[in-house]
């Protein structure tokens, strides 16, 4: 059963998966929490204080046309007040309410930033639609807009916001105080305001000449120092967090405590990027766009300790190397990565315009620190963001302290211990397979009940589609449809989940998945096998052959244990329209113009029915991004195993 965080049920179950260790810093920071509400401390003159972490001269001449031509367009956008945050519309940026959420017109309530209910949405409204204004990664990109055409318009928006900002949200106070992962990204953003402002007379004024803005600054960073993610909490909320403080603590580096914080920044930073990241490079939390954000957030890091000649640990450089060579594996032909895990389209530095491919842009500034590798895949897109990292962090090559490292030669298809299989056939047919770990940490916090799914594309085009996230908070029937075993591309026993959730966030029981198979090395033929104990005392056992002589897919799927109900669920992209008939499905769609279609032969020993956009369950829908949701189509069949029998399912690509 799923339950909305902060019951007295959730927080027992929370309790449960803590440590002594996490129990005891939790309770600290408890204490800590009651101290500050009658504390009242100041944050310490300033004088003389200097911006140093300029760019260096050249940087803005090298961003291209277009990628500044589609910058400028966004900028422009936002000064007319408009912007679109997780599917809804906002015209209010000229002068925002930093407390209320467009969504439902709910104002968080003010008050002692700890007292503020933010899981409550009857009583906040949608906490990630408030939060995200107040990222002011949108200023991030009006700064950049300035930097790039000199127009003090939009540096003196920029201005204009940031005071009205700080003028709204003193420290402690109200809701954009109550999270770490926001106060960190939220100076990391400042940070790169006040180095794109740089040129403009009144950029000293705003920042190091301001006591405002410094003691906002001095306040983030002791709130960051005090009260880290802990324990089973410390995914790439922590890393967030130690970003954020890094960059501040190197480029406003002006307050007695600076030098301690910018130290046990990267101590945490090096840390938590190390137990956040397998060996094999892709992120623990087998969740693909946290991948992406934590990359984000540890390139961001290593150029302010290059901009600031602070030395950083080989092994950061490493792990963002490695991450960096995953990411290029495992992209599809339309650099496309999975979509696996949770997704809330959380960056953690903005410089671009809409339609530039975040993927794409990380894999140029990979290639830029880095090198890319013979096998990567080419990258035509371009956008500003690379070129302003890459002016400022040292490549990878020229590093002295950088260790030698043996890359892969060729591209990686399995990763064995985060148990991701990609599949990959003529016509750029994608597979992925998926045989790891339910989660990262004990809670497995951005985990699905996943285990066994595959994920077929065909050039790009999702056929056998993940159908995302859609939402965390307020929500929880979709929040329970989107991260379920039905609602993806696997096997279900009992009407039940292969985990048990004890929240939106938390997983009380993991179900454990091994690969037995991963041949991806023929040219014929590509075979995986895994299995899973999710339904104990079954065994989930599941087949997947991608001959690519004939382009077929073949998908067998065996239960071992007593006679249960089964639900088998292929989910279908929001592109593909599908013929049912019996067992066999037609599948249509298009791509640049281009008729396709496939057939799908799905196991006679169950009765399927075709589900779209239902809500009473939620069945039948597919989320772009966080936020929206769109009707496709679900094929779910329908029976029982008795522990002999096999499931095999068909996928023949015409063409």
């Amino acid at each position: 059963m799923t339950v909305s965080s902060g019951s007295p049920g959730w927080y027992l179950r929370r309790l449960s998966r803590m440590g002594p260790r996490e129990v005891g810093g939790r309770v600290g920071d408890a204490v800590r929490r009651r101290r500050w509400r009658s504390a009242r401390p100041v944050c310490p003159s300033v004088t003389g204080a200097r911006f140093t972490a300029a760019l260096p001269a050249g940087t803005i001449a090298a961003v291209p046309p277009d990628a500044a031509k589609r910058l400028v367009a966004e900028a422009d956008r936002l000064m007319a007040g408009h912007a679109q945050y997780f599917g809804v519309d906002r015209d209010d940026l000229a002068d925002p309410d930093w407390c209320r959420d467009p969504k439902t017109g709910r104002r968080a309530p003010w008050g002692y930033a700890f007292d503020v209910p933010y899981r409550d949405e009857d009583a906040v409204g949608d906490i990630k639609q408030i939060w995200e204004l107040s990222r002011h990664q949108y200023l991030t990109q009006l700064a950049a807009a300035y930097a790039l055409t000199g127009n003090e318009r939009y540096a003196e928006r920029v201005a204009g916001q940031l005071r009205s900002w700080w003028a709204a949200n003193a420290p402690l106070r109200g809701v954009h105080w109550t999270s770490g992962i926001e106060l960190g990204i939220r100076l990391l953003s400042w940070v790169w305001i006040r180095r794109l402002l740089d040129g403009w007379p009144g950029a000293a004024d705003l920042f190091e000449g301001n006591p405002v803005a410094l003691r906002q600054i001095w306040h983030h960073q002791r709130w960051l120092a005090a009260f880290p993610s802990r324990g089973s909490s410390a995914n790439n909320h922590v890393i967030a967090e130690a970003a954020g403080q890094f960059a501040a603590a190197c480029a406003f580096g002006w307050f007695p405590a600076s030098a301690r914080w910018r130290a046990d920044a990267l101590r945490s930073l090096e840390r938590h990027l190390r137990s956040n990241t397998f060996g094999s490079g892709l992120n623990r939390e087998l969740a693909t766009d946290y991948h992406g954000l934590v990359l984000e957030l540890g390139l961001a890091a290593v150029a302010e300790a290059d901009a600031a000649g602070v030395p950083v640990p080989a092994s950061v450089r490493l792990v963002l190397l490695r991450m960096t060579d995953a990411l290029a594996a495992v992209v599809d032909g339309r650099l496309r990565p999975p979509r696996q895990g949770d997704a809330d389209d959380g960056h953690g530095l903005v410089v671009d315009g809409a339609g530039t491919d975040r993927w794409a842009s990380l894999l140029a500034t990979g290639d830029a620190v880095f090198g890319r590798l013979a096998w990567w895949p080419e990258v035509t897109g371009t956008d500003v963001r690379t070129p302003l990292l890459a002016a400022l962090i040292r490549p990878y090559a020229e590093d002295g302290t950088a260790p030698a490292v043996t890359r892969p030669a060729g591209r990686p298809a399995h990763f064995a211990d985060a148990g991701l299989t990609i599949l990959r056939g003529p016509a750029q047919i994608w597979c992925r397979c998926d045989g790891g770990p339910h989660g990262f940490l004990s809670i497995a916090a951005h985990a699905h009940a996943d285990a066994l799914s595959v994920e077929v594309r065909h050039d790009g085009v999702d056929v056998l589609a993940d159908p995302g996230t859609f939402c965390y908070h307020g929500q929880p029937e979709w929040r329970r449809y989107f991260r379920s075993t039905l609602g993806h591309n696997t096997l279900q026993l009992d009407g039940g989940d292969q985990s048990v959730s004890g929240g939106p966030f938390l997983w009380t029981r993991h179900a454990r998945s091994r690969v037995l198979v991963a041949d991806t090395s023929h040219e014929g033929v590509a075979r995986w096998c895994a299995e899973h104990d999710g339904y104990r005392p079954s065994v989930h056992r599941r087949q997947v052959e991608l001959t690519a002589a004939s382009q077929e897919l073949r998908v067998v799927d065996e239960v071992r244990g007593p006679r249960r109900a089964v639900r088998l669920a292929f989910h279908l992209g929001p592109a593909i329209a599908a013929d049912l008939e019996g067992n066999r499905a037609v599948l249509t769609w298009t791509r640049d113009g281009e008729d396709r279609s496939a057939a799908l032969d799905l196991p006679g020993q169950l009765s399927w029915r075709a589900h779209r956009g239902e809500s009473d369950p939620p069945l039948g829908w597919y989320s772009a991004g966080f936020g929206r949701k769109e009707p496709a189509t679900t094929l779910v069949g329908t029976g029982f195993t008795d522990g002999t029998q096999g499931f095999t399912t068909v996928l023949r690509f015409r063409g």
